[in-house]
Formats: structure tokens, sequence, C-alpha cells
């Protein structure tokens, strides 16, 4: 595929944080977009509304609310689509949420995946283009994170079926030689992203007056990765579909590629905590919690694959990253009115908790 400017692609999970990122991209970009996403209630569905009024908006692009999880209204989709490439980046999101709710990843990863692997093999994609996660990764101990390395032993629900995404993507790849690019992002931040992940919970809780807890004492450590960055991977991989050359490494009978997306540069949460005070000019207020069941230590991406393919690699700096969505937050997150208030004066319990803080974190600001 030398170029698919002009042409149609599906992106699915387009009203999710990475999602409407990359259709706002695309259409930038002169291409026509179509758009679904089943809204659900995973956070405040109002976001997931601002998003597409504020960053899919143009003559080129077309939005279907839809469950992945229908089967027939998916296999209408892809029927009536004639889609040149697919992004699917439709995920339940959350590791901690997965071991509460268990049917609701077998439902959208795995039962919606398959849909979807069923409606590419069906229509003329040329390229397939996924979403799976640094946390496939697992426990492994050995840094930074290779696509080589096992995968065998995920620790979370949500890994597991961001790794059978892979295993079912490589089968279809395979038997119906559909080339195929699984990407293992590693923990996306920015503006418009997801309540629950950690820069985003963070900035809130400070603006707030409200406690951070910070697992493993503070001591986790994340290959944060800004949201441009992951999209200029995703749009400059677009128009460069793997083929059965050989190359490909263990996969090579198929055509298939996995590929990390990470900064390569491991953040410290009590650092990133400190980054955000100095943006703000508050102070935060830490509780330091132990581990919590999923969770791994540290991630840290190996990016050489996606250098080689297409001459880029993730650079923005969590320093810069977080100004850029502190900037956005204030600026257009909190008109939007979908947070509390700050709370100011702070409780007794909160001010206890902050003379208990470590002093390295509670002097900063």
């Amino acid at each position: 595929m030398n170029k698919v400017r002009d042409k149609r692609i599906l992106v699915t999970g387009a009203a999710g944080f990475i999602g409407a990122h990359v259709v706002r991209r695309l259409l930038e970009d002169g291409f026509e977009v179509v758009g679904v996403d089943n809204l659900n209630n995973y956070y405040d569905p109002r976001l997931k509304d601002a998003r597409l009024r504020k960053l899919c908006i143009g003559p080129r692009f077309w939005f279907f609310p839809l469950d992945l999880a229908d089967k027939e209204r998916v296999e209408s989709l892809f029927h009536d689509g004639e889609f040149e490439a697919v992004v699917h980046l439709a995920a339940q999101a959350g590791i901690r949420h997965s071991l509460t709710s268990p049917d609701e990843y077998v439902a959208s990863n795995l039962v919606g995946f398959v849909n979807v692997l069923e409606g590419v093999r069906a229509c003329t994609c040329r390229h397939f283009v996924f979403a799976s996660s640094s946390s496939v990764y697992g426990s492994y101990n050995k840094i930074p994170f290779a696509e080589e390395d096992s995968t065998d032993y995920p620790v979370s629900l949500y890994a597991a079926t961001k790794k059978s995404n892979e295993v079912m993507a490589h089968a279809y790849s395979h038997l119906f030689h559909i080339p195929t690019t699984g990407l293992r992002f590693f923990t996306v931040y920015g503006p418009w992203g997801r309540p629950d992940m950690a820069v985003f919970k963070f900035v809130d809780a400070v603006i707030g007056g409200r406690i951070i807890e910070l697992y493993n004492f503070g001591r986790l450590q994340r290959d944060f990765t800004f949201v441009d960055d992951i999209v200029e991977g995703i749009v400059r991989l677009l128009p460069l579909p793997p083929n059965r050359d050989g190359k490909q490494g263990p996969g090579a009978q198929a055509p298939m590629r996995l590929c990390n997306i990470g900064n390569q540069q491991p953040v410290q949460l009590l650092h990133l905590v400190r980054t955000i005070e100095s943006c703000l000019g508050k102070t935060a207020y830490v509780r330091l919690m132990p581990m919590q069941p999923g969770d791994v230590y540290e991630t840290q991406a190996r990016v050489d694959k996606l250098k080689e393919i297409t001459g880029y690699s993730p650079h923005v700096s969590i320093e810069d990253g977080i100004r850029r969505f502190v900037a956005w937050y204030l600026g257009e997150y909190l008109p939007l009115g979908l947070t509390e208030s700050p709370q100011f004066p702070l409780p007794l319990s909160v001010q206890s908790v902050h003379q208990n803080a470590p002093a390295s974190i509670a002097g900063e600001g």
C-alpha cells in the first residue's frame, strides 16, 4: 500500500482518548474516517461526547454508536464500509476494573475483537492495526521490554485479553493473509485523557485538594507516553503494512508484526507528582499504599522496531507532556463542568495525611 490518503479508514473506539486523537489527525491529513464507539459509562460519557464534538469534526467524518459485541451490526458495518484500513482501538480498559467486572472484558476485548477480525476478513482492508498493551509483559523482569520477550504470564485479566488479541490476530493473519500490526501502548496520557489514568487523576486531585494514593509506596515506574507520540506512530505505520517476506520474527509465516510504542524513559510516580505540583503551583497530598493485585513494578519500552519501520520514536518529555496536559485541563476540561469543585479548606483527615507525607513530597510545590 503506497498510500491511503483519500481512502476510507475505520477507527473503532473513536470517542475514546486515543481514538479521538487518531480521528482528528487522519482528518487533518485528508482521509475519510468512519468512527464507531459504544459510548459506555466506564467513565463519564459526556467526556466522550465532548471529544467527538471538539476533535472529530469535518465533512469527511461519520460516527455511529455501535457495540462491537453485536455481531450482526458489525457485519453490516464492514459490508457497507469498503475500508482501506482499520484502526481498532476499542476495548474495555482498566486493570483494576477487570478484577470486579470480568464479563465486560470478555464481551468487548474478546467477543468484540473476534467480530472485528471477521469483518476485516470479509472486506478488502489492506492493513489492520490494533491496540495491544504493555501489560502483556506482565511481571517480566527484563527491562526494557522488547517485542520478542516472553508474554506468557499476564498478571491481570485485562492483560490476558490483550495477549489473546495478539494470538487471535496472528491466526487470522496467517489463515487469511491479512496484513496486521499490533501496537503495545505504554501508559498513554495527554489532553482529553481518561479520568481513571494516573496523570488525569493526580492533576484532578491536586486541584481539588484530595488525597493521591501512590501504590508500592510511590516507587512504581511507568513509561509515560504522550498521546501525540502514539498518534504519530500509528499514522506512520498505516501506509506500511507488513508482508510475508520472512523478516517479521517468529511469526514470519503470517504478514503480522508487533511494535512497542513508548517513550523509553520510565518515570517514578513520586517524580510524576512533583512535576504536576510544579506545573500547578500547588502541593499534592499523598497517601503511600502497598502494591495492588494486577500491577507491575516497572515498564519501559524498547522501540527499535518502530523506529526501523517508520523512522520515528516517541520523544515528548514528561515535563513538556504534563505542562500541555495541565494547560488543557485548566483551559478546556474545567469549563466543561465535569469535575468536582476544588475542596478548600482541606478537611482535617487530609491535613493529617499531608503532615505525615514524606518531606520530599510535602515540601514540593
